[in-house]
């Protein structure tokens, strides 16, 4: 049976959901997490939350799936052996930092790959697994024929979103909050700037070609169960208890009645909230201007949906009952004892208490009806009595507070056996060891991470590399400045003028950031014919089987989001030459970083803001053949939208980032400042690269310091 996986926000909506049915809940914990606006959990509430869960038999991950600083490590370590103490079930992340933070010093909790690692091939996920991750969230973009290709040939478990919002961007990816609105989606702050109007090749008139509705997959069920995939979750942390209660419900009846929903579940499903409706565009592979849509601001709330949905939860009412079985004897001159016993994954358990010696009954005896009466009251609890069993000798009186007493003292202690069977059945290979060497199994290892290797000096001069969207970008005249390199996307190599003097300027080939399972032999095809190309720039997870054998130098590309030193170090023992950090930091916070690899940043040029699989400009004016277009936002801001691998467009800043003037960006420790190059011309590329190396009074006509002093939340 497939896992329902459900969103947690806050204890109100962790107890819709798993009164409703959920399996296992993703809930946050302290301020490194997807959803920061969201309630979240604090320690005492994530303790509680935790045991409520794992006694009803339903896990619990915590998602610690943002991009971190170096100072903010410090604090996620702290979370994580708080969680692994608790008992959490696993952790999701995204980091690559904090990836090998958490394998270090809580070995023992499972990870997941977040959906914000932007993985979306079978190479990728793969890598993934292989870096210990026990399941794999994938990207929502990819269709049935993707989803399973890779549930069938990746060791770990598939998770995939089948019900809520849909970003227009790739998750993990989108750098459009933080850039416009100096609030980081991967820093679990996105403003949602895609919600927004914008005009496409002309002003803005309230258009939304940017909302993508809702997804719904529930009419699908049957056929992700047929090829493999291990969880289904549902979206929406940031929403209503009632919301989670309705969505968890529905999809629970359908799981286990094995069906697709009926038209009444459908339309309460879309009552409960959607965006002009829903879409399974992705599922299917049918992209196009159908799967938009808008809520509108003020869009009234379901009272009766929402009313009814309440009354599944509220007030303590408990839908997983654990059933016991009690027997209890009252015999003269002994103490009285009760058992309570269940069903558990181990077998029958049993649990005994005992109470004081009966006393002789002085006027009315007690009887086994009032005793099956008494013990039978467990609300409050997870607990209902089905079988009851009483040796009662005549003529002996219990007062009623030593009754209630063994009641409460039984279900207590079965409460905790439960929670310690919770435990034991999902020990890791050195918990069971520890249990058969008889030492006590129930504690995870918490270890100390080691300290960071020192790294090298880095250099006292930066040099400049430049990345052209076009190969017509590359000039003679560009060539004459000596960038140390030059980025071409992969695609465009072929198109390079052949007469070109390259000198000691290397030649980097930028596989694409989106890809899919079927591009891996064009790719490495492209990467044959071009010997030339002596570098190939790495943006995901995925194309490391694409480049491994290749014998080309491997340079870290900004996809990666790079954000903290240990991130560095991961992707050094990964292989590569150099990497690219987030320039969602600050100065300082790069100035900062331990240097473990040749550290570059992107010092010019527009900054990618989202890229995309169902083209804005496809659905709005039509294909214009990589031309692209404009997006025009309420203030007249323009934004080009350009062509990439695959027909992905992509959309860059209405300005451009330009650093030539500001000294500190030579403070950074920079080993490359990257020059990006999208809509400027041939003559621009090369005049840009001469005002960056040699000074001049050239700057761009609309310009921004992009993140480099503001940084982001």
């Amino acid at each position: 049976m497939m896992e329902l996986l459900s969103p947690a926000g806050g204890f109100d909506s962790l107890i819709a959901a798993v009164q409703t049915g959920a399996d296992a809940v993703y809930m946050g914990f302290g301020a490194f997490n997807a959803r920061r606006s969201a309630k979240n959990f604090t320690d005492e509430e994530f303790a509680s939350a935790v045991s409520y869960c794992h006694l009803r038999g339903v896990r619990v991950f915590l998602t610690l799936n943002t991009l971190l600083t170096d100072r903010e490590l410090v604090q996620a370590a702290d979370a994580l052996k708080k969680a692994c103490a608790m008992g959490v079930d696993a952790i999701l992340v995204q980091d690559w930092g904090l990836l090998t933070l958490a394998r270090e010093i809580v070995p023992d909790v499972p990870l997941h790959a977040s959906t914000q690692m932007s993985l979306f091939t079978l190479g990728g996920a793969n890598e993934a697994a292989a870096l210990g991750m026990e399941r794999v969230v994938l990207a929502r973009e990819l269709n049935r024929d993707e989803v399973r290709e890779i549930c069938a040939g990746c060791p770990a478990e598939i998770e995939i979103f089948v019900h809520g919002a849909l970003c227009m961007c790739y998750s993990g990816q989108c750098e459009m909050s933080a850039v416009v609105g100096e609030r980081s989606g991967n820093r679990g702050a996105c403003a949602q700037p895609c919600r927004l109007p914008y005009g496409v090749d002309g002003p803005c008139r309230g258009g939304h070609p940017l909302s993508l509705k809702d997804a719904n997959l529930s009419a699908y069920l049957g056929e992700m169960a047929e090829m493999g995939v291990a969880c289904l979750k549902l979206e929406g942390r940031m929403k209503r208890p009632e919301y989670v209660a309705v969505i968890t419900g529905i999809y629970r009846r359908l799981l286990d009645e094995k069906r697709r929903p009926t038209a009444e579940e459908s339309r309460r499903l879309e009552q409960a909230f959607s965006r002009s409706g829903f879409t399974d565009g992705y599922w299917l592979g049918k992209k196009g201007p159908q799967m938009f849509g808008t809520r509108p601001e003020n869009a009234p709330e379901p009272k009766e949906l929402f009313t009814e949905a309440r009354e599944q939860y509220e007030n303590g009412r408990e839908n997983r009952k654990i059933p016991v079985s009690l027997a209890i004897r009252v015999q003269a001159g002994k103490p009285v004892s009760l058992a309570v016993a269940c069903q558990s994954n181990n077998g029958l358990m049993n649990v005994w208490a005992q109470g004081p010696v009966p006393e002789t009954a002085r006027s009315r005896a007690l009887t086994a009806e009032e005793l099956r009466e008494r013990l039978s009251k467990t609300g409050g609890t997870v607990f209902t009595v089905e079988q009851f069993r009483a040796e009662l000798d005549d003529g002996l009186m219990l007062p009623a507070s030593v009754i209630n007493g063994l009641r409460r003292d039984a279900l207590e202690g079965l409460k905790q056996r439960l929670e310690q069977d919770w435990f034991l059945r999902r020990m890791s290979p050195w918990q069971k060891e520890e249990l058969r060497q008889g030492r006590d199994p129930h504690v995870r290892r918490v270890l100390e991470a080691a300290a960071l290797p020192e790294a090298p000096e880095p250099p006292k001069t930066m040099r400049f590399t430049c990345s052209v969207l076009k190969a017509e970008q590359v000039t003679a005249a560009l060539l004459a400045e000596k960038p140390a390199i030059v980025y071409v996307p992969i695609e465009e190599l072929e198109r390079l003028d052949a007469v070109l003097d390259w000198g000691e300027t290397e030649l980097c080939a930028v596989l694409p950031r989106i890809f899919r399972t079927a591009d891996e032999p064009v790719l490495r095809q492209l990467m044959a014919r071009h010997p030339e190309a002596t570098a190939v720039a790495v943006g995901n997870l995925g194309h490391l089987p694409i480049v491994r054998g290749l014998g080309r130098t491997l340079r870290g590309d900004f996809g990666l989001n790079i954000f903290n030193s240990r991130a560095l170090l991961f992707w050094r023992e990964q292989g590569l030459s150099s990497a690219t950090a987030s320039f969602e930091l600050r100065w300082q916070q790069v100035r900062d970083l331990n240097k473990h690899l040749p550290c570059e940043a992107i010092v010019y040029g527009r900054l990618p803001l989202m890229v995309m699989e169902n083209c804005v400009t496809r659905c709005n004016v039509g294909c214009t053949h990589g031309a692209g277009s404009v997006l025009t936002d309420r203030t007249g801001a323009q934004f080009p939208v350009t062509c990439g691998y695959g027909c992905r467009c992509e959309i860059q800043n209405s300005r451009t980032l330009f650093l030539a003037d500001k000294p500190e960006m030579h403070r950074c420790g920079l080993t490359y400042g990257r020059l990006r190059f999208t809509t400027e011309t041939p003559e621009q590329c090369a005049a840009v690269l001469r005002r960056y190396k040699d000074g001049g009074d050239w700057t761009p006509d609309d310009m921004t310091r992009g993140l480099f002093y503001r940084g982001v939340e």
